[in-house]
């Protein structure tokens, strides 16, 4: 599976969801899986390496920012959510973040969460796990198999089985009102309360 293969997956998966992850993605995790079942185990574990690979490029302090405004805070596994909610939005949407996180205010979910104070817009934790669900479908095996096939093929790759530390970019204070108006101006708008510091 290549990276248009891994988008085109994820398109057919989200049709119909208007990107709506506010169920913890279990809408588009739940389509995903029977996208990606329907594959074979070498497309899955090919899936979950694009999928990590992706998922590293949004970890990111911006990025993060931008999951602190929506969610109305974000912890270092909300985090997690988030990313593989961006992911869930499509590749059009994912580069958009990769831009410019700030990007995320014309999402209409994301523009419905701030009109509705709905803290979990884009957080979309089953998502993380349905390369591993979809594995299981198709081997009759475990969790462990999915992993353990996961740790072969990272270990053939790299030679070694070891996680890079990610380049996050400058790091600020997410609770300084004014530092999140100046970082990501339109969705400091959507989402703090004006006039606060």
């Amino acid at each position: 599976m290549d990276v248009d293969e891994f988008w085109a997956v994820v398109k057919s998966a989200g049709t119909g969801l208007d990107g709506r992850t506010g169920d913890d993605g279990e809408a588009v995790a739940a389509a995903l899986v029977r996208r990606l079942a329907a594959t074979s185990s070498e497309g899955i574990l090919e899936f979950q390496e694009l999928f990590d690979e992706l998922h590293d490029a949004l970890h990111r302090w911006d990025v993060w920012a931008a999951a602190y405004l929506i969610g109305g805070g974000c912890s270092d596994d909300s985090f997690i959510d988030f990313r593989a909610g961006v992911i869930a939005l499509g590749r059009e949407w994912y580069e958009r973040v990769l831009a410019s996180p700030d990007g995320l205010a014309d999402h209409p979910a994301v523009r419905q969460a701030a009109a509705e104070d709905d803290d979990g817009a884009l957080f979309a934790e089953s998502v993380n796990y349905v390369a591993s669900e979809a594995y299981e479908q198709i081997t009759g095996g475990d969790d462990d198999a999915f992993y353990e096939a996961m740790k072969a093929r990272q270990h053939t790759a790299n030679g070694i089985d070891e996680a890079r530390e990610p380049d996050m970019g400058e790091d600020f204070d997410f609770d300084n009102d004014d530092e999140m108006r100046r970082r990501l101006p339109r969705l400091a708008e959507l989402f703090l309360v004006p006039g606060e510091h």
